[in-house]
């Protein structure tokens, strides 16, 4: 197909205040993506906006599975709560009270 630019899976974005750091969610405009490596604020970076990924989770949590999942930027971990959090994907596993990490599938999509 003469008009496809790139499958999207991997893109390249400019990091924001703060910087990107390796592994760890971040909401640039309306999407989510997972920096492939850190970079200072200013500096070109790739971020990955599919796959599953293992993310630190709030604790008193108790997803089921597939339930969604929300990326609190104030405490850096996924959560249950919606509320001034933003979608990110789904939760792959039931997890009970004391889990501080899951495996979360990112939606791909702009939130």
């Amino acid at each position: 197909m003469k008009n496809f630019v790139e499958a999207g899976d991997t893109v390249t974005f400019i990091a924001p205040t703060g910087g990107a750091v390796s592994g760890t969610p971040l909401v640039i405009g309306s999407l989510v993506v997972i920096p492939a490596w850190s970079a200072a604020e200013g500096f070109e970076c790739e971020g990955v906006t599919c796959g599953v990924y293992a993310l630190p989770k709030k604790s008193t949590d108790t997803p089921d599975q597939f339930a969604k999942a929300y990326w609190d930027e104030t405490n850096g971990e996924v959560t249950t709560t919606d509320t001034d959090n933003t979608l990110i994907g789904v939760f792959m596993h039931t997890l009970v009270t004391g889990t501080t990490e899951a495996n979360v599938r990112l939606n791909g999509t702009s939130v």
